[in-house]
């Protein structure tokens, strides 16, 4: 059975488009964002049905532009984009044919899907579907460890009439909608699992009670190029990516000693869906730093915005956007079709590397010299900031004793970049390096 799961793992060379892009948004947004304070809102104040049921009557996006979304994503420098199409509340934005709980009954009244996939092809940006496996919502969804219900006195009686295998198969047939009405789906992004989870005797979820490899044969059936996440809890399915979350690995991330195609996401802020009073929201040197931390280490960003409950990107998710539209308008190069350096980065500094063109990014600006180990001997032909293609020269080690005024020993395999004392006027300077053949 593992080696027939195997079979369905998608070829690294059809992942190609995904590891040289290195950077796509991520959006959330449903029912959760009329309240504005998580899109956790219904677990974390355990709201029932029925006074969840406000926001649905409510939504009303009238200001939904994706066409201005699109243009953001792309202006940030963003290849790819994954939308939330159902989220754990399980409020679908688009017209399924399998449930009532959709934005077409809404006081909205169309379909947000559609546009929103138009919107960003015509961008240029790979379209990709967030599909929750978790509904608070469904009949058939039993009340377990993250369920709004899970402390009601009769937690465990409302499982009574409720049936997952009639959940598993509704998830089937609205993926199935999703890759089939749409057009070509490049990432479909499940989330998530927890069959260790346990709570008051009220047991978690995972591959079983998902269906979880008939899911996957549904998906690979409709679309066979798609990229499918690690959230499944498909133990003899390797994964076409792995997706740490809110989290900077150390190193690149490895499975049975082999390493992995892997994407973290992030958020501007603390939430995923828009929270109004929410008050985290990265600097603009995290902001950065993060993408570059990821591709140094052979990984791609998924960064989100929650749009607001009127449809819009608010003042907050602006101005991160344009942090990297400004970045990546002159510093691209250094990002996409990158990976990690097998070069020692100095202190303070990450290595991206494209062939013989080697990326330094200075996270904390230096005085005046920066030492290059592994780059001495002749093996650099040319150095410029990216940033506007101005020259870096570099020291000989004679020059470089003299200005230590010591008797140190010099490193023949280092080499020492002359910089100037101030840093020059971009969030993450980036030297571009380039090595003789």
């Amino acid at each position: 059975m593992a080696s027939d799961l195997r079979s369905l793992a998608l070829p690294e060379e059809k992942k190609a488009w995904f590891t040289h892009d290195r950077l796509g948004m991520f959006v959330h947004w449903g029912l959760y964002a009329l309240p504005g304070r998580h899109e956790w809102i219904k677990n974390y104040e355990q709201i029932d049905d029925q006074n969840y049921q406000a926001y649905f009557d409510h939504f009303d996006p009238d200001l939904y532009d994706p066409a201005d979304w699109a243009r953001r994503a792309k202006a940030a420098g963003m290849k790819y984009v994954v939308l939330t199409t159902k989220h754990h509340e399980g409020f679908c934005l688009w017209d399924s044919k399998h449930t009532d709980y959709k934005v077409t009954n809404t006081p909205y009244g169309k379909d947000l899907l559609r546009p929103f996939v138009d919107a960003f092809r015509a961008e240029g940006l790979r379209v990709g579907f967030y599909y929750s496996l978790i509904d608070w919502h469904h009949p058939d969804f039993p009340v377990d460890p993250h369920h709004p219900q899970r402390n009601a006195p009769d937690a465990a009686k409302r499982n009574e009439g409720r049936d997952v295998t009639r959940y598993a198969a509704y998830m089937r047939d609205q993926v199935r909608e999703l890759l089939t009405d749409f057009g070509k789906i490049d990432v479909i992004w499940f989330d998530f699992s927890y069959p260790q989870r346990e709570l008051n005797g009220l047991k978690g979820k995972g591959h079983r009670d998902w269906e979880s490899e008939a899911l996957v044969r549904t998906v690979r059936e409709l679309q066979p190029d798609i990229i499918i996440n690690n959230r499944l809890d498909l133990a003899g399915l390797p994964p076409d990516i792995v997706t740490p979350e809110q989290y900077v690995p150390r190193a690149w991330p490895e499975r049975n000693g082999k390493r992995v195609t892997w994407e973290a996401c992030h958020t501007l802020s603390g939430s995923w869906g828009y929270h109004r009073d929410e008050a985290t929201w990265k600097s603009p040197e995290q902001l950065v730093q993060l993408l570059i931390d990821n591709v140094a280490m052979g990984g791609n960003l998924l960064m989100n915005v929650g749009p607001t409950a009127r449809g819009t990107l608010d003042h907050r998710a602006k101005a991160a956007l344009d942090v990297y539209a400004d970045w990546m308008t002159l510093n691209a190069r250094s990002i996409y079709g990158c990976t990690e350096s097998k070069l020692p980065a100095p202190r303070d500094c990450r290595y991206t590397q494209n062939g013989n063109r080697l990326y330094l990014h200075i996270f904390n600006w230096p005085f005046r010299h920066i030492h290059l180990d592994g780059l001495g001997g002749g093996k650099v032909e040319y150095a410029q900031f990216l940033h506007d293609g101005s020259e870096v020269k570099w020291l000989p080690p004679s020059e470089l004793t003299l200005w230590s005024n010591t008797e140190m020993e010099v490193r023949s395999d280092s080499l020492t970049l002359e910089l100037p004392v101030k840093k020059p006027p971009v969030v993450v300077p980036v030297i571009e390096i380039f090595l003789k053949a």
